[in-house]
């Protein structure tokens, strides 16, 4: 009854407000020409009376705000972004009509926000309330740790446009300049448990909203997974605590907030960190934001990828710092139409799409832009990377006006990538074509450029313009460019010359099968 009786007067504010407003050497055969132009720490107290001795949850991972970093970009304002689509008119399984804005606080559901009692009922049941009104607000306030253990939040019986929110007049603020999709303000912090016996035999996720329309998730608090006890097995070093806890915990790691086939998401503005593996992965969605916001876990959390994409089409990243122990953003097989923009990464092992084809799997991936980036002490820049045996292809991509600091290697295909000891030789292989490199420059520390496409599928249609890379220190060894069965055209000169090139298409004789076309 509160978040009904908020949302009443939310409503009636609204109307006062509105009122108011209106391996091998590469052949050579190099050619090139002139082309036509073609969250910040948060005071989290401990809530109701509970002391907050023996929490004990790590805080670390050291945000990638990125600022004043020399030869950095300037990060661009995010652009406005478009009206969300009208919550559906239409009521069904019992559902209520509500007035806009109806808010429903954990608080009111039970949960005690000291970061030591379970609150996981008390966020299932605000979700179940607010689930059944369209346009409704799930609040998470500010000042309090939450414990939550792995939770669903799901429909596809919910309304449209629901929303995890930080505070009533922030939220009118919002309503008066724009219509609010479903909601969660997230101001406090969520914090993961350690204690094995929620984990059971391992789970895939720890957050996750599922096959929901219109979801939008924003606000300054914090996912804090508590990962380092996850990954103390694989560091040389750990204290005899983390050690022991790290025994018990299963060995599938989860995912700390994952999107499963839903339409129109947004997350902005909160952090996620210390992840126990991926920390924001979306699998099966169409049209989603995300922005303004950051990631945040150290470089040696194994397998901490920071945004994970898979089957999603229609997706933009931008103005969002990461840092963590695998990819920035991965893109997987299934992903088209993806734009990332303005984003700052490392340390991590850079921006890559794959690794595709595992297990003789069919891959498709097209229509890909990353461009205003700043990667610094990375692993990998901007990288492909495909298993022998795939199948496929990969098409329409472009990497341009990248910044790159001390980065081993900036520019890489591979598409014998193995992860582990020892992999299969196989002929077929993913194909891809129209790759487009432009105005990359910055430092490396190991090699400029390494392009090793597969003897059965050549890359094909590989541009470099631009390409400005020295070494971040000349008297180390350093690699020279390297290309295995790579063809294009240089369209300037690049630093250091990438003689291996070669100029032209490749004259092979492998016919495609209905399997490899996408």
């Amino acid at each position: 009854m509160n978040g009904v009786r908020r949302g009443c007067f939310g409503f009636l504010l609204l109307i006062l407000i509105c009122s108011n407003f209106d391996g091998c050497e590469g052949r050579k055969g190099w050619h090139w020409r002139h082309r036509q132009s073609p969250t910040s720490s948060l005071a989290r107290k401990k809530a109701r009376g509970n002391n907050g001795a023996g929490n004990g949850h790590s805080s670390g991972g050291g945000g990638a705000r990125g600022g004043g970093r020399s030869g950095y970009l300037s990060p661009l304002p995010p652009p406005p972004l478009p009206p969300p689509p009208s919550p559906s008119p239409n009521l069904k399984n019992g559902s209520q009509a509500a007035p806009a804005a109806a808010m429903f606080d954990v608080l009111d559901f039970g949960a005690k926000g000291d970061g030591v009692t379970d609150d996981t009922k008390a966020f299932e049941a605000a979700w179940a309330t607010a689930c059944k009104v369209g346009g409704s607000v799930m609040v998470v306030p500010a000042e309090f740790e939450f414990l939550v253990g792995p939770i669903s939040f799901s429909g596809p019986y919910c309304q449209t446009n629901i929303v995890f929110q930080r505070s009533y007049s922030e939220l009118i603020l919002h309503l008066t300049s724009s219509i609010s999709l479903s909601m969660m303000q997230l101001d406090g912090m969520i914090i993961a448990p350690t204690n094995a016996k929620y984990w059971g035999s391992g789970l895939l996720w720890w957050i996750e909203f599922s096959k929901l329309q219109g979801i939008t998730i924003q606000g300054s608090g914090v996912i804090e997974g508590r990962g380092s006890v996850w990954w103390a097995n694989n560091e040389p070093d750990v204290d005899s605590i983390k050690e022991e806890l790290s025994l018990v915990l299963p060995k599938i790691k989860p995912t700390a907030l994952r999107f499963y086939g839903s339409y129109n998401v947004t997350v902005r503005g909160i952090t996620i960190q210390n992840s126990q593996q991926c920390h924001l992965k979306f699998d099966n969605c169409e049209t989603v934001q995300v922005y303004n916001m950051t990631i945040a876990s150290p470089g040696n959390s194994l397998n901490t990828d920071g945004i994970h994409l898979q089957n999603s089409r229609d997706v933009m990243i931008h103005h969002t710092n990461m840092s963590c122990g695998d990819d920035c953003v991965s893109i997987q097989t299934g992903c088209s139409n993806i734009n990332i923009h303005s984003v700052t990464c490392g340390p991590g092992h850079g921006i890559s799409i794959g690794g595709l084809g595992r297990d003789n799997s069919k891959a498709c991936v097209s229509n890909i832009t990353v461009r205003d980036v700043n990667l610094h002490s990375t692993m990998t820049g901007v990288r492909i990377k495909t298993w022998q045996g795939g199948s496929g292809s990969v098409q329409n991509i472009r990497f341009s006006n990248i910044r790159v600091t001390e980065v081993q290697t900036p520019i890489m295909i591979d598409q014998f990538y193995c992860d582990r000891s020892s992999c299969k030789n196989q002929t077929s292989a993913v194909g891809l074509s129209g790759i487009a490199y432009e105005n990359i420059k910055g430092t490396y520390t190991v090699k400029p450029v390494h392009f090793a496409c597969s003897d059965a599928s050549p890359c094909s249609d590989i541009t470099l313009t631009q390409v400005e890379l020295q070494p971040l220190q000349e008297h180390y060894h350093m690699y020279e460019p390297f290309c295995w069965q790579t063809y294009g055209e240089l369209y300037t000169p690049t630093l250091p010359p990438v003689v291996c090139l070669q100029n032209g298409k490749p004259t092979s004789n492998h016919i495609l099968s209905d399997h490899d076309l996408c």
